[in-house]
């Protein structure tokens, strides 16, 4: 509730201090959203979103996640052509830098509850609120989005391979979805511009978390009950309470690569009858099991760009350790759970 009310104040707000956010609008996002959040409700990411006729994308690196955005000839959205830097690219940092500023002062007219806005921490994509609500504080994650309607890029073809799991149908549905980027620093630039965004799928993800079954009616008031949201929500816990152990060697992990894992997991197992509700430990087993094999070979593809490898070589020692602790849990009946 109290996420909302401020949402809502700057969603009316941010139009009328700064006309180039006139469209915005906002779009739920993360895993309270996804109905998959598994400690108390006090993390939010909130996607405001500018909806954008037609961008010219080209790829800034091998990875094909990241994308210099620049407009087609004569753009309708004129009044965003002041983020554009010299080389016409829009600029995320200048488009973050301006949003943060309206939320600044924005927030000190909030008066019926405490909100403060969070220093930048380095290359986050995030414009973090904190609301004081005594004994605890509410974090929300702002992060800017461009939804564009055209089609996917190219990287993304042999991406989202559902056919055997939700029907060809489905994915034709979701591949005709818009598509998202948000402000995203690429690490792997040699120089850092600000200038990247990201491709985003969390409105698909969204999607596939509620319609999970190969049959329709899976898990609905009438149908017979699955246990793959059981399978993430564990996976995500067991994560979750090891980054809290060893916060400094599992910095790189987050509850993203859990999910990209439970995926594919999904997609090796499409069938509702290979998870049924009474076998969550034997599929929970299944799923980590999957995981550890990808950290083990430091590979887990991206769901939707399958070239773009989420656990990195570089990163092995990291991977490594992980693989570890997981394997230690797996082996010993999972100690984390009853401390």
């Amino acid at each position: 509730g109290l996420v909302n009310q401020v949402v809502s104040h700057l969603i009316q707000a941010i139009p009328s201090r700064e006309g180039s956010f006139a469209s915005i609008r906002r779009l739920g996002a993360g895993s309270y959203y996804e109905h998959v959040k598994i400690s108390e409700p006090n993390e939010f990411d909130i996607m405001l979103v500018i909806h954008i006729a037609r961008l010219q994308l080209d790829e800034s690196d091998d990875t094909g996640a990241y994308y210099y955005v620049s407009f087609k000839r004569n753009p309708r959205e004129r009044y965003l052509l002041k983020f554009l830097d010299e080389d016409g690219k829009l600029s995320a940092f200048k488009m973050l830098e301006a949003l943060r500023q309206i939320i600044k002062l924005e927030v000190r007219n909030i008066t019926n509850m405490e909100v403060t806005v969070k220093r930048k921490k380095a290359g986050s994509p995030a414009i973090t609120l904190l609301i004081k609500k005594p004994p605890a504080e509410i974090s929300v994650d702002i992060i800017l989005a461009l939804e564009v309607q055209q089609s996917w890029p190219p990287s993304t073809q042999d991406g989202l391979k559902i056919e055997q799991w939700l029907g060809r149908r489905d994915r034709i549905r979701l591949r005709r979805k818009s598509l998202y980027l948000v402000a995203k620093e690429n690490k792997k630039e040699k120089v850092l511009r600000g200038n990247t965004w990201r491709l985003s799928f969390s409105h698909i993800e969204k999607d596939m978390l509620k319609n999970h079954g190969s049959s329709k009616t899976c898990c609905e008031s009438d149908g017979p009950k699955c246990c793959r949201k059981g399978c993430l929500k564990l996976m995500k816990y067991l994560l979750e309470q090891l980054k809290m152990k060893y916060p400094k060697e599992l910095d790189k992990f987050c509850s993203y690569h859990v999910k990209t894992s439970y995926f594919h997991s999904c997609v090796m197992w499409p069938n509702d009858t290979d998870w049924h509700l009474g076998d969550l430990e034997h599929c929970f087993q299944k799923c980590l099991g999957y995981f550890l094999d990808c950290l083990q070979k430091s590979q887990l593809p991206h769901f939707f760009i399958p070239r773009y490898n989420l656990l990195s070589l570089e990163d092995k020692a990291s991977n490594n350790f992980l693989l570890r602790q997981l394997n230690y849990q797996l082996n010993n009946r999972f100690p984390i759970f009853q401390e």
